[in-house]
């Protein structure tokens, strides 16, 4: 896998109670090309690589110099490398997520924060990817997952083909008996404070050519 982190799936598991064999495993190539054409379906573009390095490559060339970017909370974009990236300051684009955190009044921040769901360039993970075509990620506030329905230009998903399951209804599970408990755990260890399955989006189809891109990598990463 890409990065491991304290927060990695791996360093979580031993002390939850959850199926990682039947939520968190590598599909055969043909369930992975099979999900692949279904999410194209529905109006989604998908980049298939074989590791995170690549999968940050393709990022840095999406890009262009001078992009507003912003980013959801997501252990697959530590874990291939793209939060260390973009904390870099190496990269030319206006960072979001940096002035946000820059920002000392509370309510000041709070309207940065909403803002930035209308980024140029959102970047996210995923919590499931139904071999039906359906994207699916729920957060406790939003903020994750805003982005998603319409608000920024170009919003940019980046998962592990772990997250495929056959359906939606088995996304919705994998959420609920996998990711859920593991993104508990982190919030927990990392702020003291537990996290809900709180807003929740299924992106079904998208009717605006170009706007959503799927980087799906060929590796277990995330929740």
């Amino acid at each position: 896998m890409g990065k491991t982190t304290e927060y990695s799936a791996v360093n979580l598991l031993p002390e939850l109670k959850v199926d990682a064999e039947k939520w968190s495993r590598m599909p055969s190539d043909e369930g992975i090309a099979s999900t692949i054409k279904a999410v194209e379906m529905r109006g989604i573009k998908v980049l298939h690589t074989k590791d995170g390095k690549l999968a940050l490559e393709t990022i840095k060339a999406l890009i262009p110099s001078g992009a507003e970017v912003m980013n959801g909370s997501s252990t697959t974009l530590i874990e291939i490398g793209f939060v260390e990236f973009l904390n870099s300051g190496q990269h030319g684009w206006k960072d979001f997520h940096n002035i946000i955190t820059s920002e000392g009044d509370k309510a000041k921040r709070d309207d940065l924060r909403r803002k930035a769901v209308a980024a140029e360039y959102f970047f996210s993970g995923v919590n499931a990817i139904a071999m039906t075509g359906e994207l699916i990620s729920c957060d406790a506030t939003g903020s994750r997952v805003g982005a998603w329905p319409f608000a920024a230009k170009n919003l940019i998903l980046v998962a592990g083909v772990n997250k495929i399951v056959p359906a939606l209804e088995d996304g919705l599970r994998r959420i609920r008996e996998y990711a859920y408990p593991l993104e508990d755990a982190r919030s927990k260890k990392a702020s003291g404070t537990p996290s809900r399955i709180g807003k929740c989006v299924i992106l079904a189809n998208e009717w605006k050519s170009g706007r959503v891109t799927l980087i799906l990598i060929d590796d277990k990463l995330g929740y």
